[in-house]
């Protein structure tokens, strides 16, 4: 169990992104608790997204709060683009940068909140050092780099390990989660979950999906009924 407060966060990748402001209003008003966009630069992982342009018009229309998860390849070049659209928290890859306490040095100098992220072949342990220095670490459970992809459940133990030495730790989990995986990540212990498909399929009440994510993590991290 952990006190840690319930996040949902949609992740906007996977929305029309043709119409990215009213599918974010359409989430919030559903009860998600902030908005995860994908920052992919096609060196750091294949895929291209969307930049500082593109999240600063995004803010022109939206008040949450935007944890932008940085897949790029030298991340210390887009911290103060990243400030300057409108970013609240630059959530790094350990993988991607030589000098991460400096990185976080200048991301809480750009009056940012500082996330780290590792990927599903990167050992939990490497970022036991930066624990006390961000705010949130991401543990992946898919490869970063396209929308998605099936949930890897064998990246709970690390979860798991971070929860039983942090219990006052944000750790959130992004890829493959929704309402038939998300039982597996609340009882490892995350509380902040993004979800992507599951929640802008055509098909989808994001407001229900929303919802059954929130009611397992209060369920498995914190004991409610």
């Amino acid at each position: 169990m952990h006190r840690c407060q319930c996040k949902i966060g949609p992740s906007l990748l996977a929305c029309d992104l043709s119409n990215m402001a009213a599918e974010s209003k359409k989430v919030m008003d559903a009860g998600a608790d902030y908005l995860h966009l994908d920052v992919m630069d096609g060196h750091f992982v294949p895929n291209i997204t969307m930049g500082p342009p593109v999240i600063k018009s995004l803010r022109k229309n939206s008040d949450a709060f935007f944890d932008c998860h940085m897949m790029v390849a030298r991340p210390e070049q887009w911290v103060a683009p990243m400030a300057d659209a409108g970013a609240n928290q630059f959530t790094f890859h350990l993988e991607a940068t030589d000098n991460p306490q400096e990185l976080i040095k200048q991301i809480r100098e750009h009056n940012m909140k500082v996330g780290v992220a590792i990927k599903p072949k990167t050992p939990v342990e490497t970022v036991e050092a930066l624990v006390a220095l961000v705010d949130m670490v991401l543990v992946m459970t898919v490869e970063p780099g396209f929308g998605g992809q099936s949930f890897m459940e064998d990246m709970m133990p690390k979860v798991e390990y971070l929860r039983s030495k942090h219990a006052e730790l944000d750790i959130e989990v992004d890829g493959g989660l929704g309402p038939s995986t998300i039982d597996a990540a609340a009882k490892a212990g995350a509380n902040m979950i993004v979800a992507g498909s599951a929640v802008f399929k055509p098909d989808a009440s994001p407001a229900a999906v929303i919802q059954a994510l929130r009611a397992s993590v209060e369920k498995h991290g914190h004991g409610k009924t």
